[in-house]
């Protein structure tokens, strides 16, 4: 079992898909990671993940099929966007999308297969905003969601854990997982009082068989590095240690980091390298290590120039 090894999800194909003029998610955040990557010699220590575009049952297995076909005749007919104005697309953005989950999905057969022991996948569009029905938020299918139902399904897993430390809560994510135990999802945002997409109150738990297993850490404007220190120590670790997941996912947004105009908070690149290490030794003591990490927000180049090679250098140094 190759545990030392970090597997790297990457195609230029990523790079085609066009939001619009002007619009934050846009290509040079990928072509800024890469270039980060590389200078810091992070990128030729990974290991590259070979896969292709998930089929549309693929992504039925969280999306509505009439969803999924839908996307495909708007960006096929040029409609300039779906689900909402935010949400560009262009005339490649469906196999862009299909390509993206198609990448998580083969990282999780990766490291099941022990051919790697983590993965950081550095994909777009992002999707933890995605619903079953709904585009939304810069995102047309939900990555991270498809891989933890891939790892159900098809690996027969009965306990995965989804943390997602974007600045925007990831209502998609939440969406599909709320009323399921087989899922916790953890997620720390800015305040839905002041930022989109207005979900992920403290009060939102689950519902039914759900209850309990989806856990929201809103944080006021402002706050930083010790305040997410605060909250891994006190509501994070210790509800994955309850938990003990078989596999730990990744929702990792860059865009809670100082100076990040489309938010208010302000950590540091050393607050991604603790909850990196963190999460990092709950995959150690509850999964065997298992960990795939996918990139979701973050738009101001520099900040990800500094804070992904954080998060990657954990990765890879983990054990």
């Amino acid at each position: 079992m190759n545990s030392e090894k970090v597997g790297w999800v990457y195609s230029n194909m990523f790079l085609e898909h066009d939001s619009g003029p002007g619009h934050p998610e846009r290509p040079a955040r990928l072509r800024a990671i890469v270039g980060a990557l590389e200078k810091s010699g992070l990128l030729q220590r990974m290991t590259p993940v070979t896969f292709g575009p998930a089929e549309p049952r693929t992504l039925e297995m969280v999306h509505d099929p009439a969803y999924v076909g839908l996307v495909r005749m708007a960006c096929e007919k040029d409609l300039g966007w779906v689900g909402s104005m935010d949400t560009g697309i262009c005339t490649r953005s469906y196999e862009v999308a299909r390509l993206a989950a198609g990448g998580i999905i083969s990282a999780c057969d990766e490291v099941m297969a022990g051919r790697v022991g983590r993965a950081f996948c550095a994909v777009r569009p992002p999707g933890h905003h995605a619903e079953a029905y709904k585009a939304m938020g810069f995102c047309l299918f939900n990555n991270v969601a498809l891989a933890a139902q891939h790892l159900i399904r098809h690996h027969g897993l009965t306990r995965v854990a989804i943390v997602d430390f974007d600045v925007h809560h990831g209502n998609g994510t939440q969406h599909f997982f709320e009323e399921r135990s087989d899922v916790l999802f953890i997620s720390l945002h800015e305040h839905p009082q002041f930022l989109y997409p207005g979900t992920g109150w403290p009060g939102e738990t689950g519902r039914g068989a759900g209850e309990g297993y989806t856990i929201n850490l809103p944080m006021p404007p402002g706050a930083g590095d010790e305040d997410y220190r605060d909250a891994f120590r006190d509501s994070v670790v210790p509800a994955l240690d309850r938990y003990r997941p078989e596999f730990l996912l990744v929702s990792a947004g860059f865009d809670a980091a100082a100076g990040e105009t489309i938010a208010h908070l302000s950590l540091s690149p050393a607050a991604f390298t603790f909850m990196t290490g963190e999460l990092a030794a709950v995959s150690r003591r509850h999964c065997g290590g298992r960990l795939i990490s996918t990139l979701e927000g973050g738009y101001e180049l520099e900040n990800l120039e500094r804070c992904v090679p954080a998060h990657v250098k954990v990765l890879l140094g983990a054990e």
